[in-house]
């Protein structure tokens, strides 16, 4: 069956998808189709094409990295403190 949701509901979803939920954590605790919110995402998409889920996923992903940089920058200073100490 069609469900109407209204403008503020959609809005709450996108606004939780881009600030990084999953799409199907989403659908699952809302019970939503996840066809019904890619539309949705797919109609958000800012002029550059870039849909609300890619942003999500790009911050997810520079979140990431920037605690991958940080794990090797730790490692480094200690590597150079061990240096100095031997």
């Amino acid at each position: 069956m069609y469900t109407r949701h209204d403008q503020s509901f959609k809005d709450e979803i996108l606004a939780a998808i881009k600030n990084g939920a999953k799409v199907s954590d989403i659908c699952a605790q809302r019970n939503l189709s996840s066809k019904t919110v890619y539309l949705w995402l797919r109609a958000q998409a800012d002029n550059t094409g870039t849909s609300s889920l890619e942003v999500a996923r790009l911050k997810r992903e520079n979140q990431e990295l920037k605690e991958i940089i940080g794990l090797f920058a730790l490692e480094k200073k200690r590597t150079e403190k061990n240096m100095k100490n031997a």
